[in-house]
């Protein structure tokens, strides 16, 4: 076993987006975790192939009927031997499941049951229908995305769904545990993805609150206002980006671009010559190709990177020998992030079609024919 979380067991419900995402990376950092399907559910998620599914990666699985008695029973099994529960159900379905944390926190007092909802459990919206781009809609971030003028551009589900749900997710599991762990007691972790996205605001909440920042969108430092922090069109068509915030690496970015001598780009930090500019930037970088830029500002001050596509970026020389990306049966993907220097993430496994149900069922203590009990009802498959 390798991973900063080896020894760990996770029992995880089935579901799509934020809550597999959180179970991947716990199983990417050793965790064993346990996915629990229902018995003929489509598996791999929206394409229906587990095994191109990344965010099914490195689990062990078990098909289980959640409207069997025999079937919960089975669930309430697993978790005696688990450590942590995580579910992305609508507040109150696993309680009428037999699986709520009431329930399941007798089994296991020292579990760490995670819940992964857009709303939170309670509030006027928690039992409403909703996806990514309505949680970062009413947390007060999709307004501040887009460029001047134009209408909020979801950042696609980046912000709710992975960055204010999954990785809280993950983040508030490890946590929990480290204290089930210290004190034998667990906990529920009421992960929102309203909440999280609010919290990934928090420097642009600073900045509003030293007056830093106009409630605009694409006006300011860091959302496309600035001539030095924004995207530009090259020659061929490709892009590149600017990020010259710090004054050394302003003033590198001006040298590169032969503006050194141009006396309205020393007004940096001033916001009413942003839009000129902006329009004399544009210009030089559409004098070259996107090649012709890397040569003469990679590996420089400038704060600059190509825009690179999904195709292109797995081949860049610097991810490549980072090992940033791996392809496994077929499907490119990335590779398992943070790295730690004495206990190295595992090394991500696609899952199978089938699933381990045996196998667990029979690390569980069930006899051969409790297995085909099971099975001859329904209650596994």
């Amino acid at each position: 076993m390798t991973g900063p979380l080896a020894g760990i067991r996770i029992v995880e419900l089935a579901g799509i987006g934020p809550a597999p995402f959180a179970c991947m990376m716990l199983a990417d950092h050793g965790a064993e975790v346990i996915r629990i399907e229902r018995p003929g559910a489509k598996k791999g998620g929206p394409g229906g192939d587990p095994t191109k599914d990344i965010l099914q990666r490195s689990r062990k699985t078990i098909a289980v009927d959640l409207k069997s008695a025999a079937g919960i029973g089975v669930v309430h099994n697993l978790v005696a031997s688990a450590d942590g529960f995580v579910e992305g159900f609508r507040p109150g379905v696993t309680e009428r499941l037999g699986l709520g944390p009431e329930t399941l926190l007798k089994v296991t007092p020292r579990l760490v049951y995670g819940r992964m909802t857009g709303w939170g459990q309670e509030g006027p919206y928690a039992q409403a229908a909703g996806h990514d781009i309505n949680y970062i809609a009413l947390a007060g971030a999709l307004h501040a995305f887009g460029r001047a003028g134009d209408k909020p551009t979801p950042p696609i589900n980046m912000v709710g769904d992975f960055g204010g749900g999954a990785m809280m997710l993950a983040f508030g599991m490890v946590s929990a545990l480290l204290h089930a762990r210290t004190t034998g007691q667990g906990q529920v972790i009421d992960c929102a993805m309203t909440d999280g996205t609010a919290l990934l605001m928090s420097m642009i909440w600073s900045f509003q609150g030293q007056g830093l920042w106009r409630d605009e969108r694409g006006v300011n430092l860091l959302d496309s206002g600035a001539h030095f922090y924004d995207t530009y069109v090259c020659a061929d068509g490709t892009y590149v980006s600017i990020g010259a915030i710090e004054p050394q690496f302003y003033a590198v970015l001006r040298e590169k671009s032969g503006l050194s001598a141009e006396p309205a780009f020393d007004r940096q930090m001033d916001p009413r010559g942003w839009p000129e500019l902006k329009e004399k930037l544009s210009a030089v970088f559409a004098t070259r190709t996107r090649d012709e830029w890397c040569a003469i500002l990679e590996h420089t001050d400038a704060c600059f990177a190509p825009v690179l596509s999904m195709a292109e970026a797995p081949a860049h020389p610097h991810n490549v020998a980072r090992g940033t990306f791996v392809e496994l049966g077929g499907v490119v993907q990335p590779m398992p992030a943070p790295r730690y220097s004495v206990t190295p993430t595992v090394a991500p496994r696609m899952a199978n079609e089938q699933s381990d149900t045996e196998a667990l069922l029979d690390g569980l203590g069930y006899a051969p024919d409790e297995i085909a009990a099971l099975k001859a009802a329904g209650a596994v498959a």
